[in-house]
């Protein structure tokens, strides 16, 4: 009876574990998303730590900090809108006075294009842009708008996300020390200085990752700026800082880059577009075959084929947003991993 009873009270145990272990991934799963801008404000948080650190450090005469850890943050932030807004001047009016005149060239190119194809037999006779649009699949029109609804509530959460983001990482970087000074309380007294030891690796690497960004963009917009310059292709500084904010976007951010530099040189001649695309093509290819391994090996300590798997993975998984969070969570894995090979290797030398 007693045996009954201990079998009864095990599979109510075991029945009551597997449906809270499921309620748990379920509740998880439905609230991925948040969960996914708070992981992302803490890689941003743990990326920009050193720097924080490095801007309020004491002063030589005292332990007080000489900057506010509040002011530090906000002085980061200053200088990040800031380059944006370099940027968005310096790229705005070329881009603007480019598809102006592109528009204004366009029936013009249209005609030369359609000229081409009677030539070649691949049309029979010459049709206006009127005619292309009047000729258009029906539905076309209901399609666009749709399309602009979708594109203009994407643009709105996305704001909100980078502004959530923004709020989040500030709060993240403020509370830190406070933060994982609660967390440690629920760790064993034994395990708390191996606990310190990995979080301070993992931010070392998250903060090297996101200086590796910086350096594969600086060269990938210096090795764009030589070669468009030596093509003659316009505005190719334009191109070269489109190429290297691009860099920071993992398999879409170099097509990105490339299909703007496409699209300038192709005002000029078809000769010089297709120079152009070679020229890209070639660029993406050692960038994503030899330039991000080895960058990130030598920076974050992640060898080139966990790379390149970490990529491929969370690409499929999640699309540009998992390549671009791929390579920081393979950082943080490995610290994980490191820790508990070295747990269990003391372990085993303990038993022998």
């Amino acid at each position: 009876m007693a045996s009954n009873d201990g079998f009864t009270r095990r599979m109510l145990q075991t029945v009551a574990t597997v449906a809270g272990v499921t309620i748990l991934l379920a509740l998880l799963w439905a609230a991925r998303d948040a969960l996914l801008l708070v992981y992302v404000s803490a890689l941003i948080a743990m990326g920009l730590s050193p720097l924080v650190k490095l801007i309020e450090r004491p002063s030589r005469h005292g332990g007080t900090r000489r900057v506010p850890r509040w002011l530090a943050i906000l002085a980061i932030y200053a200088v990040i809108v800031a380059v944006f807004v370099f940027v968005g001047l310096l790229v705005v009016p070329p881009l603007v006075a480019q598809g102006s005149s592109l528009w204004a060239r366009l029936p013009s190119e249209f005609n030369k294009l359609q000229a081409f194809l009677i030539s070649h037999k691949l049309m029979v006779h010459e049709v206006t842009l009127e005619e292309a649009v009047q000729n258009a699949p029906s539905g076309t029109g209901g399609n666009a708008v749709g399309s602009v609804l979708v594109a203009i509530s994407s643009l709105i959460g996305g704001m909100f996300g980078l502004i959530t983001i923004l709020i989040l990482t500030f709060y993240l970087l403020l509370e830190a020390g406070s933060m994982f000074e609660y967390l440690v309380r629920f760790v064993p007294h034994g395990r708390r200085g191996d606990v310190g030891t990995a979080a301070r690796q993992s931010v070392a690497k998250v903060s090297a990752w996101l200086r590796a960004q910086f350096i594969l963009a600086g060269v990938m917009g210096t090795f764009a700026a030589i070669g468009l310059g030596l093509m003659g292709v316009p505005y190719f500084y334009v191109i070269a800082l489109i190429a290297a904010v691009g860099e920071t976007i993992p398999i879409v951010g170099p097509v990105i880059g490339g299909l703007a530099a496409v699209a300038v040189a192709i005002t000029v001649s078809p000769k010089l577009a297709l120079m152009v695309g070679i020229y890209f093509l070639v660029l993406h290819q050692l960038e994503a075959n030899v330039l991000v391994p080895k960058i990130m090996e030598r920076s974050v300590g992640v060898s080139p084929v966990a790379v390149m798997v970490a990529l491929l993975v969370g690409g499929s998984l999640m699309g540009i947003f998992g390549a671009i969070l791929a390579i920081p969570t393979a950082a943080l894995l490995s610290v994980v991993i490191e820790e508990i090979a070295t747990e269990h290797e003391a372990r085993l030398h303990r038993i022998k």
